[in-house]
């Protein structure tokens, strides 16, 4: 393998999303003293020129590195878990992220069915002897907080019966709400949180075919200033285009490390759910195969098991 080669497969590796832990370890191993200077001076984004003369690792990358090697053992523990205790621990890191992992809480509670979210919550307090209902209320000090414990503390009708007259009625109220929502936030409007709570997934994907008729555009584009609520309802509504937007941010480069987990809470998560959807989604959205991108973006056992992952309902 050319040096220029080489160089390549170290700056992927060393930009995240997993290390090919064999040929960093060939390359690496048998490089001399100049090489390695190479790659320092090459590689700006790394290392930093110190004011003593050298080459300085800067931190965020040895910490970025410290969690890439340890991403192949999370996903491997995620997917070992049993699913009720998995989406528990998710939640729980959730908030001790703070609002930056918001969309996780939100992600759980309106992509699981009624069941998965009602073992999540017993798994909860048996792993931690509180309830998830109260530690968001505990943790969420912003204007989600009403939102956020309604949503985990659902337990929705999954049948397909819908009372139009009802989805209309409801369209109007939503309408209103984002429509003023400059003067106040919808997610403080206690009729739009016992729709988005309480209602079945059936009849809010009727209620926003109603919206689009009074607004005409999509809610999605209407609320592109609110995240979380803009969340919430593609969790509902279109969850293959939620997770798509999950998993294309965290394969982006310059992301922090809590928005990289994405990429493996989502593939560990719906491997055996709706992976073929998501799947679809995602060429169609992006013009490239899920595959296709992660073997450009991730290296190693990391990639390998992701890969596996996501074949696993061709195999079926």
């Amino acid at each position: 393998m050319a040096f220029s080669d080489e160089l390549n497969v170290v700056n992927k590796a060393f930009s995240g999303l997993g290390i090919d832990e064999k040929s960093l370890i060939s390359i690496l191993g048998k490089w001399d003293t100049n090489q390695l200077k190479s790659f320092r001076l090459r590689t700006p984004h790394f290392f930093g020129e110190d004011d003593r003369s050298f080459e300085k690792l800067v931190q965020n990358q040895i910490n970025l590195l410290k969690f890439d090697f340890l991403r192949f053992k999370t996903a491997m523990v995620l997917w070992t878990m049993h699913p009720w205790e998995r989406d528990a621990r998710l939640i729980n890191d959730a908030l001790l992220d703070g609002p930056k992992s918001n969309n996780v809480i939100i992600e759980i509670a309106c992509t699981r069915s009624s069941d998965e979210l009602l073992g999540a919550r017993r798994a909860y307090h048996s792993l931690f002897e509180r309830s998830i209902e109260e530690d968001v209320a505990s943790h969420v000090t912003t204007d989600e907080r009403k939102l956020f414990v309604a949503l985990v503390s659902a337990y929705r009708y999954e049948g397909p019966k819908v009372n139009e007259e009802v989805a209309k009625s409801e369209a109007k109220i939503l309408y209103s709400a984002v429509k003023n929502a400059d003067k106040k936030n919808p997610l403080l409007d206690d009729d739009v949180v016992t729709i988005l709570s309480t209602r079945s997934k059936s009849h809010i994907k009727s209620l926003f075919k109603y919206y689009v008729d009074l607004s005409g555009s999509s809610i999605d584009v209407d609320l592109d200033i609110n995240v979380s609520l803009k969340d919430t309802i593609q969790c509902l509504c279109t969850p293959p285009t939620y997770f798509c937007k999950v998993m294309e941010t965290a394969m982006a480069k310059e992301v922090d490390e809590n928005t990289r987990e994405g990429l493996t809470r989502v593939i560990v998560t719906r491997a055996d759910i709706d992976m073929k959807l998501i799947k679809e989604e995602y060429r169609n959205k992006y013009t490239i195969t899920l595959s296709e991108k992660i073997e450009d973006v991730a290296n190693g056992n990391y990639k390998d098991f992701l890969l596996t992952l996501i074949a696993r309902e061709e195999n079926k």
